[in-house]
């Protein structure tokens, strides 16, 4: 398995964020990861991805310990979280070259750096400042940041919120083809998006696994109709 969580468990103060969970995500699949607002979805990534270290249970990478091997695991990973962090007095290509450096892809800096640019459609945006581009293609600047060490696993806490209708469709067809030969973690709380690329569903609700299944097996599920209300309303919004 390429991501193994088993009994975790998340506390903030009083306040339980993960409450025991467990699931797998196999090599190759796309995983939507979904549920709203505060239902421990960006903690568990940051669990996952080693951004978090105090936590209990047991969480793998490709088998790796995530406590005790945080620094393997961090480099088998591709990692954007929900707010984009990048540079924006800096220029694309400036950027990812510094991106690619601290990665160590030293030997072959510029080809992996012409490779991403291609691969992520930034070919004619590699010149402007980050300040300069559109949420979109920013969104692209912070996808090719993550793959241009050419990760295993890919863990994408909501790339595609703020997109327009556009924007939207290109970057859930980047995440697509990715998802073909790495191992995709995505955090949503649109079910459509999930049924548009995702193998796989599973929904956190106030820090519980309440569903964990193919999307069409999952909208069945009555059970759900409050936690896909609330869903609905936030998109809504």
């Amino acid at each position: 398995m390429s991501i193994s969580v088993h009994n975790l468990i998340k506390n903030y103060g009083e306040q339980r964020a993960v409450d025991e969970i467990s699931f797998e995500i196999p090599s190759g699949e796309i995983v939507g990861f979904i549920g709203p607002n505060g239902a421990g979805k960006s903690t568990t990534m940051k669990i996952i991805t080693g951004f978090l270290s105090e936590f209990e249970g047991e969480v793998l990478v490709n088998g790796k310990d995530v406590r005790s091997n945080p620094i393997e695991v961090k480099k088998m990973i591709g990692y954007l979280p929900e707010h984009n962090p990048l540079y924006q007095e800096m220029f694309v290509r400036e950027y990812l070259l510094f991106v690619a450096r601290m990665y160590g892809l030293n030997d072959n800096l510029q080809s992996a750096v012409d490779e991403i640019i291609e691969r992520v459609g930034l070919s004619k945006e590699q010149h402007k400042k980050i300040s300069m581009l559109s949420k979109g293609y920013r969104q692209r600047v912070g996808l090719a940041s993550v793959l241009i060490h050419n990760p295993e696993v890919l863990i994408l806490d909501e790339p595609t919120t703020g997109l327009d209708p556009n924007q939207l469709v290109e970057i859930r067809n980047l995440i697509e083809a990715e998802g073909k030969s790495k191992t995709v973690m995505l955090s949503t709380h649109i079910m459509q998006e999930v049924e548009a690329i995702c193998d796989r569903v599973i929904i956190i609700n106030n820090g519980k696994i309440v569903a964990n299944d193919t999307a069409e097996n999952v909208k069945r599920d009555k059970s759900l109709e409050e936690v896909f209300h609330e869903l609905t309303q936030k998109k809504a919004e």
